[in-house]
């Protein structure tokens, strides 16, 4: 027999859209200008691209880091951002020193839409070196410095894990990048909205839309005039030439809806979503439960509020999830993008954790939409299931 409701526990993956963010979607279709191209010079063209440049003026606000408006470019998600970054930064860093910085530095806890560029920046003659976190998941700025050398060309990094929540030391990270002449990019995905942006400086910053509530397929990359870059794709020459294509404006005036919001409301809700991963973290990983945190259980500006990282070294990550959905909470084992791996999460591997331990791990996230209740039945639910084995 299947369960009355369902608790979603997965908003690291995709966040439920916002209902402020809907109604902004649709009342852009029902403009007379909803159908216009924002790259027409005719008046329904000009007012579309009037709301579109509205949209980057808000998520630049929001993102912060001294980015102006016109230095945000529209994207389809995170991953098109991050691959838009790391590649054409690194090609075109390359190009403005003539070929003498040809290293790439990555952090070995990226998500996949960064490591998975390593191979193809490889076979276009780039030295890629993975910067290693240590057991607490934190990639230091020395750790960055011993990976880039003389002839670093990108240095990327997360703001904070898509896994285990850990935040990064970002600014220390793009201060020693610049110190060795290196560009500097911060994927932004997972903190956007969570916790203020730590980057100034960063050339280039990541976002997307569907991690705060926004909708399904939209994201942004900030990226600074200044930089040096070479476009990934060709086309009309729209978002000054970084990413060709017409633009999603409804798309971009529900995320600018969303990220004003979670910005606006961010000292209020932080300390609240923290306390509530605070009290998960303390019934979980209690003596005795056979449940362990993957780094340091206690949540505070070291973790991103609203995300828990657990392991059940005596079970394996798919059984738990499938137990768990069958009792009405979802939840990932790790990210959701690898779900289908079968292996050990590269993240916690990079952290050292033993293979057999990390197999069991879960990743359960959340915002202030989610109640004390639900997740005390999640508690409650989890904890039957380890103890039952």
């Amino acid at each position: 027999m299947g369960v009355d409701r369902y608790v979603y526990l997965d908003y690291a993956a995709s966040a439920p859209l916002r209902p402020e963010a809907r109604d902004a979607w649709l009342a852009y279709h029902d403009e007379p200008f909803g159908m216009a191209n924002p790259n027409s010079l005719h008046t329904r063209g000009r007012e579309a691209a009037r709301v579109l440049d509205g949209a980057r003026r808000d998520l630049a606000r929001a993102i912060g880091c001294g980015f102006r408006p016109g230095e945000v470019v529209m994207t389809s998600g995170g991953t098109e951002s991050n691959n838009l970054a790391v590649l054409g930064m690194a090609e075109g860093a390359r190009r403005r020193s003539r070929n003498r910085r040809n290293r790439v530095v990555l952090s070995a806890i990226e998500h996949d839409s960064v490591l998975d560029v390593a191979s193809l920046l490889r076979g276009r003659g780039f030295e890629v070196e993975l910067a290693r976190p240590g057991r607490d998941g934190v990639v230091s700025a020395e750790e960055v410095r011993r990976a880039m050398g003389d002839s670093c060309a990108l240095v990327s990094v997360m703001a904070a894990n898509n896994e285990t929540g850990v935040v990064q030391p970002t600014a220390q990270i793009v201060a020693a990048a610049h110190a060795a002449g290196a560009l500097a990019h911060v994927d932004a995905v997972q903190a956007f909205g969570r916790i203020p942006l730590d980057a100034p400086g960063a050339e280039a910053v990541s976002v997307a839309a569907h991690k705060i509530g926004g909708p399904i397929g939209v994201g942004a990359l900030a990226i600074r005039m200044r930089c040096p870059f070479e476009a990934q794709s060709l086309g009309g020459g729209q978002e000054g030439g970084h990413r060709p294509g017409t633009q999603d404006v409804a798309g971009a005036v529900a995320f600018a809806c969303a990220a004003r919001l979670v910005t606006d409301d961010m000292a209020e809700v932080r300390p609240r979503v923290a306390t509530l991963a605070n009290h998960v973290y303390e019934r979980l990983c209690a003596p005795g439960t056979g449940i362990e945190p993957t780094t340091v259980a206690h949540v505070d500006d070291t973790r991103l509020p609203g995300m828990v990282s657990v392991m059940v070294p005596s079970m394996d990550s798919e059984s738990l999830v499938l137990q768990l959905d069958e009792r009405g909470f979802e939840v990932s084992a790790g990210s959701a993008c690898s779900s289908g791996s079968l292996d050990a999460s590269h993240v916690l591997t990079a952290m050292g954790i033993a293979r057999d331990e990390a197999l069991g791990a879960l990743r359960v996230s959340f915002d202030e939409r989610v109640t004390a209740a639900d997740l005390d039945a999640f508690c409650d639910a989890l904890l039957d299931i380890v103890a039952e084995g």
